[in-house]
């Protein structure tokens, strides 16, 4: 009997995920038909692109300041148990900054505060009817509500993700000069730095901003419960949101490390 409630809850399980895999393609595909298609209401988009940008700002400047600071103290320190020479520190922070840590961590923060916010505001409109009574007035949700905050989204995400490594850069060259000693010019060293490493990095960021907001605003969008459903959500995107990063990074590492080895 436990074997068989087993078998069934992991059942159960992949059904779910399939559902809700389908559910969120159904999300994304709309969401481009609007795109190309649908209302053009720049204000809406400027708004999102507001929250999403502005409001995360500093967040993200702080965040990356201290994982820059961080990396480049940890990996000077392990470096010179095994060499006395720090002349690649910085050339191979830089490749790996760019390539996926700044994509990567700055995609995961900004799944915590965007990802959170879309989920709320998304789901307390459905508990209030507000997305019922679009429908009741033959729009389309999608079309009103998830299209603006994705293109916000997808741009913000890209314009925060290429900041936030300028800070991580240079907060890591100070960190090498104050902590090794280590020269600007040696630090700051672009030979390991390639298209590739630029390629992969940038498809990171439109993929991971294109994913937050469809990801959290499903969860806004199945919400039911009243206001404990938008604290359920709110979780669901976060955590959803995050996951969605991770599973995106490895398929585009993978499928980058094959075209850019």
């Amino acid at each position: 009997m436990k074997k068989r409630g087993f078998v069934a809850s992991i059942g159960a399980g992949a059904l779910g995920l399939f559902r809700t895999g389908r559910e969120l393609y159904s999300i994304f595909v709309r969401v481009l038909y609007y795109c190309a298609f649908g209302r053009t209401e720049p204000g809406a988009v400027a708004k999102q692109m507001y929250e999403i940008g502005n409001k995360s700002l500093f967040f993200l400047t702080v965040v990356m300041g201290f994982i820059g600071m961080i990396l480049v103290y940890q990996a000077g320190i392990q470096t010179l148990r095994v060499l006395p020479d720090l002349s690649m520190l910085g050339a191979t922070f830089l490749e790996l900054l760019v390539r996926d840590l700044a994509a990567s961590i700055g995609s995961l923060m900004l799944a915590t505060r965007v990802g959170a916010g879309i989920a709320a505001e998304v789901g307390s409109m459905v508990v209030t009817e507000q997305v019922d009574a679009l429908k009741m007035s033959a729009a389309d949700p999608i079309d009103f509500l998830v299209k603006p905050r994705f293109i916000a989204s997808v741009v913000m995400t890209l314009i925060l993700i290429v900041w936030s490594a300028g800070v991580a850069m240079l907060v890591g060259l100070l960190t090498g000069y104050a902590m090794f000693d280590l020269k600007p010019q040696t630090f700051f060293n672009l030979q390991m730095v390639d298209a590739g490493d630029l390629t992969v990095g940038l498809t990171k960021c439109l993929a991971y901003g294109a994913a937050i907001p469809v990801v959290s605003a499903h969860s806004g969008l199945t919400t039911h419960g009243g206001s404990e459903g938008v604290g359920w959500a709110t979780t669901s995107a976060v955590v959803n949101s995050s996951l969605a990063v991770i599973m995106l990074n490895l398929l585009i590492s993978a499928i980058g490390f094959v075209i850019f080895p």
